[in-house]
């Protein structure tokens, strides 16, 4: 049983270790990440219970709270594990009053910790062979990414993640390809792993060497997502050095599946063509990485 001692425990722990994730690989890692993954969702459940934290500061803690998840999950925790963990935390959070001088003084240990983090305007998120940027910043002149991911995929080259028009508003999941022949796809769609119809990712023997394109599953384990709009792409979101290309805006659900995913995963983007003997399709690949993390990092 969790008391609220060892609320204030917890407190400490997450406020010292913020940033501080578990890398890949063995049992004591993948126990320590539970354990800092357990520490931020039992802090996360307990604000809301409490409301002790601000938006910004919720959204920090978020943050990092994913971050652990992927940490555990790449040192070899399974996907139970995570669920039970996050139960337990549940439960534990509910057990310390929300008055008591116990729980107060929790909540300042993890605004002071998450302080700095809070007021971070972009943000890195490494993966095994490719990254995440996060940005909160706003442009009232022109479109903006807010979590991204480059690839490139023979001369062809494209940007996946968020983006956002010009002056803010509703962040949307897309992809923007500048393909190196001008020629134009008549739609898109990112494939992925179906979590309902798997027990777990399919990772090759190469580790975290394997290239993104062996880390999904075979076509009866996945689901697509078909782009809702195809159209022009902003200059603002091209990928660097393009002229022009052509974007393509995914549903809001296409986003919620990815963040479920294992970090150690990939998606495909597929590009699709109507060719002389049927559709052609051109596939580029997006590491999962700690999309979740980005994704929260961007809540204000």
């Amino acid at each position: 049983m969790t008391s609220p001692r060892r609320i204030l425990t917890l407190a400490a722990a997450v406020a010292g270790a913020v940033l501080g994730v578990a890398g890949a690989g063995g049992p004591a890692r993948a126990a320590s990440a539970l354990d800092l993954y357990f520490e931020r969702t039992v802090m996360l459940a307990a604000d809301g219970r409490c409301r002790l934290f601000t938006p910004q500061m919720r959204a920090a803690l978020a943050s990092g709270q994913a971050q652990a998840r992927g940490a555990a999950l790449r040192a070899g925790a399974t996907p139970d594990q995570i669920t039970a963990t996050a139960g337990r935390a549940q439960a534990a959070a509910g057990r310390a009053a929300c008055g008591s001088k116990d729980m107060t003084v929790a909540a300042r240990r993890v605004r002071d910790g998450f302080e700095g983090y809070a007021r971070l305007i972009m943000q890195r998120y490494p993966g095994e062979i490719a990254a995440w940027t996060a940005d909160r910043s706003i442009s009232q002149q022109q479109g903006m990414w807010r979590l991204s991911q480059p690839a490139s995929f023979g001369a062809d080259r494209m940007i996946f993640g968020l983006s956002t028009p010009a002056g803010g508003g509703r962040t949307s999941l897309m992809a923007v390809v500048a393909l190196a022949d001008n020629a134009q796809p008549f739609t898109a769609r990112i494939v992925m792993r179906d979590v309902a119809k798997t027990d777990g990712p399919y990772l090759s023997l190469g580790g975290s060497r394997a290239p993104l394109a062996v880390r999904l599953p075979p076509r009866s384990a996945a689901r697509a997502f078909l782009a809702e709009t195809r159209g022009g792409a902003e200059t603002s979101l091209l990928p660097s050095g393009a002229k022009k290309g052509m974007s393509f805006r995914f549903p809001e659900a296409a986003a919620r599946a990815i963040e479920a995913l294992d970090p150690r995963e990939a998606i495909a983007v597929e590009f699709v063509f109507t060719g002389p003997r049927g559709d052609v399709v051109r596939t580029a690949y997006v590491e999962v990485g700690d999309f979740a993390a980005g994704r929260a990092f961007l809540v204000r």
